[in-house]
This record gives structure tokens, C-alpha cells and sequence, in this order.
């Protein structure tokens, strides 16, 4: 079962396009990382999904219905990001009593170990808060809410990395235990890259891919050596990176599809040294402007 399909989205802001014919499906329990670089759009696809904004054209369902200004859809995902806020009036204790009359799914248990865990004060306010602390506190709520489609847009904005680290690792063990569709942007792809299924990675509003990690880590490969025979190899397949390391030498990242794959592996015969490519970098440089990266400004 789907939760969430996109079909031939788009949505402008005067005569920007914020995100571009964008079509996807999120299945059920999965955690899918949503990847790109600032000002791809993935903050606007986000608020689209949980319904907050209409799209300019193009049909979004989220469980089978138009998620904006839906009650329903509403009631079952929630959206969480640095930029939430919570009436001044009441305290972090009675944020969480609140949210569990509003959440069907709400696990006050999880919710209230977390909170002692993080050291936050039941009487303070939300805006009384660090960053990094609003963002435990939001985290908390996210998790706790246990709804069927969990939003979290840049969650760790303002946490140190021993937080971090806690939130990737509670996020996990609970999903493990109450399975939901997750969707988790973040520019920290190496830190998220083990909790992840899937991973959709948009570049300038579109959809550049939609793979699960596995596919991923296999989609591209590093080769190094001399640059003569790389710039040879490079005319055969499909270029992403190529980097000058000097003295005659090179990097590059080339794609690995069917024959380009056997045609690579053939290249330790010319001596070239293939390596993996991580998979945050493999995004940087598929997203990248330019194949040489910020080294192309110098040359």
C-alpha cells in the first residue's frame, strides 16, 4: 500500500518553480531520507505532503486523499521541523499532555522517558528553549506521536552531535517497534545513511532519484590512476565527478549500468583502482553544477 503519491506536482511561487513535475510513491513502513541541497525544494515537497500547501498542478494523495486542509490526514501525520512553536501559555509538561489528547496513537510512556532522558524542566516554555533544545523537545513529540506518516524536516537543527546521535538511535529502536512511513530530510546524509530504506533526492525541484540505499551504494563508482586512460574510459559511459589529483593522475565517478558495469571492471587491466562511492558524496556530485566540483573555479 502506498501512503503517499505524487503524480506530475509542481509548485510556483510568482514565476519560480519551486519543485517540477514531480511524481513518486512512499509505501508503507519505510524511512525514507529525503536528500538535496539548500533550495531544492525539499521543504516545500514536505509541507505539500502534510498539507499545508497546495500544489500549482499535479494530484497528491496521502491515505488515498487530498492532503490539504484535510481533518483526517491531518489527525494521522505530523509534520515536524526547527520552526515549530507552541503557545507561550503553557508548559513543556502540559505541551505533552495536550499533544496526547490530539494524538489516537500517543505513547506517553516514550514521551516522558525521553523528557527525563533529555533533562528538559516540565516548567519551562517553548520559547525559553536553546535551538538545540526546542528541537530535542520537537523530536520528542514527533516520536512519541507514533502517527502513521512522521514528517521530520531537518530535525536535528541546533543539536550537538552526542544529541544526534540519541535521536537517530531512538528514532530506530521505536520505529522497530511501532513500524510507520517516515520521511527524514537532512543534509547530514552520512549520519542518517544507516536508518535509511529508500532515498529520493531532488535537485532543483525535480527528481533526480528514487532508490533504495542498497541501489544506491551500487549506482556509481570511483576510479583513480592515470588521467590519459580515465579521460579515455570517461567517453564510454556516463561521467558524474572528475577531480585533477596531479602528477599525471585523476578521480572520477562514473555510473555503473548493465554493460558499463562488466566495461568497469575491466579497468583494473589498465591499472585503475576502482573504489565505492559514499553515498552523501554520490549526491553532492550528482547534484553538482559542475563535474569538477569547486576545483572548476580555479582552473
Amino acid at each position: 500500500m502506498n501512503v503517499v503519491e505524487f503524480t506530475n506536482v509542481s509548485k510556483k511561487y510568482g514565476k519560480s518553480n519551486a519543485v517540477s513535475k514531480l511524481s513518486f510513491t512512499l509505501a508503507e513502513n519505510k524511512i525514507t531520507g529525503l536528500i538535496g541541497r539548500n533550495g531544492a525544494g525539499k521543504t516545500t515537497l514536505l509541507k505539500m505532503m502534510a498539507g499545508y500547501v497546495k500544489p500549482s498542478s499535479g494530484n497528491i494523495t496521502v491515505f488515498s486523499k487530498d492532503p490539504f486542509d484535510n481533518l483526517q490526514v491531518s489527525a494521522n501525520r505530523i509534520f515536524i521541523d526547527h520552526q515549530m512553536s507552541f503557545s507561550p501559555l503553557l508548559t513543556l509538561k502540559e505541551l505533552l499532555i495536550t499533544a496526547g489528547r490530539f494524538y489516537a496513537n500517543w505513547d506517553s510512556e516514550l514521551a516522558w522517558r525521553l523528557f527525563d532522558y533529555f533533562s528538559l524542566n516540565p516548567d519551562q516554555n517553548h520559547a525559553q528553549l536553546s535551538k538545540g533544545m526546542k528541537s530535542t523537545f520537537n523530536m520528542i513529540i514527533g516520536l512519541a506521536a507514533h502517527c502513521p506518516l512522521t514528517i521530520f524536516d531537518e530535525p536535528t537543527s541546533g543539536m550537538d552531535a552526542a544529541v544526534r546521535k540519541d535521536f537517530y538511535r531512538a528514532l530506530l529502536k521505536d520505529y522497530l517497534n511501532h513500524p510507520r512511513t517516515i520521511i527524514l530530510s537532512s543534509h547530514l546524509v552520512s549520519e542518517i545513511e544507516d536508518l535509511l530504506e529508500d532515498i529520493l533526492l531532488i535537485n532543483d525541484g525535480e527528481k533526480y532519484l528514487h532508490l533504495s540505499v542498497e541501489e544506491l551504494r551500487e549506482y556509481a563508482v570511483g576510479v583513480s590512476g592515470n588521467a590519459s586512460a580515465i579521460k579515455e574510459l570517461a567517453q564510454q559511459h556516463s561521467l558524474i565527478h572528475q577531480k585533477d589529483m596531479g602528477s599525471g593522475r585523476m578521480y572520477a565517478v562514473m555510473k555503473t549500468e548493465g554493460a558499463a558495469k562488466q566495461a568497469l571492471d575491466q579497468t583494473r587491466k589498465l591499472g585503475l583502482e576502482l573504489t565505492p562511492v559514499a553515498v552523501d558524496d554520490l549526491c553532492m556530485h550528482v547534484t553538482s553544477k559542475s563535474q569538477g566540483g569547486i576545483d572548476s573555479v580555479f582552473n
